[in-house]
């Protein structure tokens, strides 16, 4: 298993985040794992940027990233998860999670989505591997909705151009709509998981990490967490995500000074694109 290489990459995803002719796109898949990645995408409605990472001295990580249009071009799926473990041992993991994504990317509603997630990742079944974490998005250009689910992974950061400021993507958001046709809401049955719906606005930015990002260190020891994660995102340009991606490494590196990484680490950085293509 291996990420998909530049070489590799659909025609679309080449297009730079500012030609409208990147969000014509009718259909892409981009999903890797294991091995280094770092690519700008695009996507109906959304200008995006990849990094991951395994941790050093390893070449193969557990984390998964997977990017995804439907099949009309309407609908894209964003997804990142954290495999306990590294090399091979997570690969079998990683294929599970991408056919289950396939089986589903022409669905608006995940509850599906998510029942599988849970039957695999949370059975135990495979011994090999401990548990899986995962963020889970749909994202539906035309009216800009992001429906989200969380599977115990770290929360979403969402810059709210408007207001500029960040805060984190929860189930519990005042912001989440509270209906959408067609889509039951709410807790998701047979899981202990959640569909929420928000809306994004013009410039809109979400931010999806793995936790090699607020588990970071620095030299005194002391864990970055989620109050120091808001707090380097506060700083960060909101320009693009080719922009906020790199910037937010680049502060991860400042604050961890001497110390190394010990975890993989991932980042996808989106931005609703209507801004962009007006700029």
């Amino acid at each position: 298993m291996t990420a998909a290489s530049e070489a590799s990459l659909p025609t679309a995803l080449k297009i730079g985040a500012n030609s409208a002719a990147a969000y014509r796109m009718s259909c892409m898949e981009l999903w890797g794992g294991n091995t280094s990645v770092e690519t700008s995408v695009a996507l109906p409605g959304l200008a995006g940027w990849v990094h991951s990472k395994p941790v050093e001295p390893a070449v193969q990580g557990g984390d998964v990233y997977y990017l995804s249009v439907c099949s009309a071009g309407l609908l894209s799926r964003i997804v990142l998860a954290d495999v306990a473990g590294h090399g091979q041992e997570v690969g079998g993991a990683a294929i599970t999670l991408r056919d289950l994504l396939r089986q589903h990317v022409n669905a608006f509603d995940q509850s599906e989505l998510m029942r599988g997630i849970n039957d695999s990742f949370g059975s135990g079944s495979d011994e090999s591997v401990q548990y899986a974490t995962a963020a889970v998005l749909g994202y539906y250009c035309e009216t800009r909705q992001l429906i989200f689910a969380n599977a115990g992974h770290p929360p979403v950061l969402w810059y709210r151009a408007a207001q500029q400021t960040w805060e984190w993507l929860r189930e519990e958001t005042p912001h989440a709509e509270t209906a959408v046709e067609g889509l039951p809401l709410g807790l998701i049955a047979g899981t202990a998981y959640t569909q929420t719906a928000v809306r994004l606005g013009p410039g809109d930015l979400v931010l999806i990490y793995t936790d090699g990002v607020t588990e970071s260190v620095n030299d005194a020891s002391e864990e970055l967490g989620y109050s120091g994660l808001l707090t380097l995102a506060r700083s960060l340009p909101v320009h693009g995500p080719a922009q906020v991606g790199p910037a937010l490494l680049a502060a991860l590196a400042r604050f961890r000074g001497a110390s190394q990484p010990f975890d993989d680490l991932s980042v996808i950085a989106l931005q609703e694109c209507d801004r962009l293509l007006s700029d």
